[in-house]
């Protein structure tokens, strides 16, 4: 966060201003914050949880980042990867109009990443 002078402040900022809250169209809440100060801030865009209590006050915390599993294997509509809990995730995915062609290739597949960790056990084995 920045001020007039344009030295970077690195604490907690108070800042007057008016907040509309309302629903967007498509049923979403939706908040817009106006400052009525005179600053200049380091902006940011983040995933958020959002908290609106009875009384009118808003409390919002920044969630985490998303860790992505690295896959440890990939075919074409399939992926093995390891999590960060220990267990092995095997994911499929087809667009829905290809719904007929579901049980072949999800056999196909699971049995071309089976082949392939199959492999890797023997090296590691060996």
């Amino acid at each position: 966060m920045k001020n007039n002078n344009k030295e970077t402040i690195k604490k907690q900022v108070t800042l007057d201003g008016l907040m509309t809250i309302g629903m967007s169209e498509n049923g979403l809440h939706m908040a817009d914050f106006e400052c009525c100060e005179d600053v200049v801030m380091e902006d940011f865009t983040a995933r958020c949880k959002v908290q609106l209590m009875r009384d009118g006050n808003m409390y919002i915390t920044e969630l985490p980042k998303r860790v992505r599993n690295k896959p440890i294997f990939r075919v074409d509509n399939s992926s093995l990867s390891k999590g960060r809990d220990g267990k092995y995730y095997f994911v499929f995915m087809l667009d829905e109009e290809l719904i007929r062609l579901l049980p072949e290739k999800l056999i196909s597949q699971a049995s071309e990443i089976a082949q392939k960790v199959i492999r890797e056990l023997i090296k590691f084995e060996g």
